[in-house]
């Protein structure tokens, strides 16, 4: 009976292995090939809930977590792909889209920039030329 628990625990291994994918592999892809290695494990989790309701192996219930961990793999990487492609289309331009600018705090944001918080009016800068410090 110890050796019929072992074996499932074996396959699950080689399982897990065979789907889980590495974030270093995906940035590599294009974007194509990432929505499209999304829809195979959308498709393979669908499967794994199927499998799941009609009383699966112990094993495909356990890969529904790795195929989920997966789908968000891969959807973190093509959000961060899509994001850099925006920064470098809005790279030097005099706008840019709210996600795209830093966040800071609502009142850092608000506060004068160390420029203008700097400058002085004509009738300033001639009263400190006219009367120096001693």
């Amino acid at each position: 009976a110890a050796h019929a628990q072992t074996q499932p625990g074996k396959e699950l291994k080689q399982v897990s292995k065979m789907v889980r994918v590495k974030a270093y592999e995906l940035r590599s892809k294009t974007s194509k090939e990432l929505l499209k290695e999304l829809d195979d494990m959308k498709a393979e989790l669908a499967q794994l809930r199927v499998a799941k309701v009609s009383g699966g192996a112990a094993s495909k219930l356990a890969k529904i977590k790795v195929v989920r961990k997966s789908i968000a793999r891969i959807l973190t990487v093509y959000n961060q792909k899509q994001k850099a492609e925006a920064r470098k289309q809005y790279k030097g331009k005099k706008y840019q889209p709210l996600d795209l600018r830093p966040k800071k705090t609502r009142a850092i944001r608000r506060a004068l920039k160390v420029e203008q918080k700097f400058m002085k009016t004509p009738k300033q800068k001639t009263k400190a030329s006219n009367f120096p410090m001693r």
